[in-house]
């Protein structure tokens, strides 16, 4: 009987033990992850690309945006911002603030469904069923969106909320296409679909949540590189395995990191990739729900992506 008691007083003290650590620990350990990605033409020089995402920011989170305003110390050539940066209706002005040092910069933006609405209290149940695939915002109260995307305009970055645009960078032309969030079905690519321009030396596409409509669309036109957030690397992951949910159609093994993908890519593994597919990166963000504030075996990220020439 003491033995089993015993055992039963370790397990809390361990669950205990996880949860302050994912809660308290965790969840604050931001990292920067560095990748380099060959999807530029022979002879292009290399473009640093600062990619942030899922801030889920609040107010008191000082912790948290002084990290990101030092981001602007690693001087890349553009920023990429795939959307929910918001988790209270107080928060644009520390978004902006949060950013001001990078606003100063080239870059892009595109919203996710915590820009839109306010988080809202979930069974947590629904992230182990199919449920979590579909988003929805039943419920959740409207946030100061246009005051967001007006001060990421006044910077000069550019709206890619189902746009296509363009960005010339160290003498390169980058061709960009992007989709509002497919979570609540906001994405309407029908609007910026077509062929991928030639003379571009990549096309980019942007998007907050990866469900593979999306990708398979954007690299059937030929994007060569699609960046997107939204997944939180599984956010609760198992140490060895990896992710448990995606909170999306995209497979597990594609929750955080660079992957190829290309039309048809679910279920196979990035070893089986085309000569021609597409590089995709997907960060686990920097923030949780304040529903929901805990992160284990998934560090909160940005991401500084090195492309250089194929080959």
């Amino acid at each position: 009987m003491r033995t089993l008691t015993s055992l039963a007083l370790g397990a809390v003290a361990a669950a205990a033990g996880g949860i302050g650590y994912a809660s308290l620990i965790e969840r604050n350990a931001f990292t920067l992850r560095r990748w380099t990605l060959p999807v530029l033409p022979a002879g292009a020089p290399p473009l640093r690309v600062l990619h942030v995402t899922d801030l889920h920011l609040v107010p008191r989170q000082r912790r948290k945006i002084e990290w990101v305003r030092g981001l602007a110390a690693l001087e890349p050539d553009f920023v990429v911002n795939t959307g929910d940066n918001l988790a209270d209706e107080e928060a644009v002005p520390f978004v902006v603030d949060a950013f001001e040092p990078l606003l100063e910069l080239p870059g892009m933006f595109v919203m996710g469904s915590n820009d839109y609405f306010g988080p809202v209290m979930k069974n947590p149940l629904r992230y182990v069923d199919r449920s979590h695939k579909r988003g929805s915002a039943t419920g959740a109260r409207r946030l100061p969106t246009d005051d967001l995307v007006k001060a990421f305009l006044d910077a000069g970055w550019q709206d890619l909320d189902n746009h296509r645009g363009r960005l010339v960078v160290r003498g390169l032309d980058l061709e960009l296409v992007g989709v509002d969030d497919p979570h609540v079905q906001f994405d309407r690519y029908a609007q910026v679909a077509g062929p991928a321009d030639p003379s571009a030396a990549l096309t980019l596409g942007v998007v907050h949540a990866p469900y593979q409509r999306v990708l398979d669309a954007m690299t059937a036109d030929g994007a060569g590189l699609v960046i997107a957030g939204h997944t939180h690397g599984g956010q609760l992951c198992l140490p060895f395995y990896g992710a448990l949910v995606t909170n999306c159609d995209l497979p597990t093994d594609r929750a955080k990191g660079v992957s190829r993908w290309w039309p048809g890519a679910d279920g196979a593994p990035s070893s089986a990739a085309p000569a021609d597919a597409a590089w995709m990166e997907v960060s686990a963000g920097l923030g949780t729900s304040p529903y929901a504030p805990v992160r284990f075996a998934c560090r909160p990220e940005a991401s500084l992506l090195t492309l250089v020439p194929r080959g």
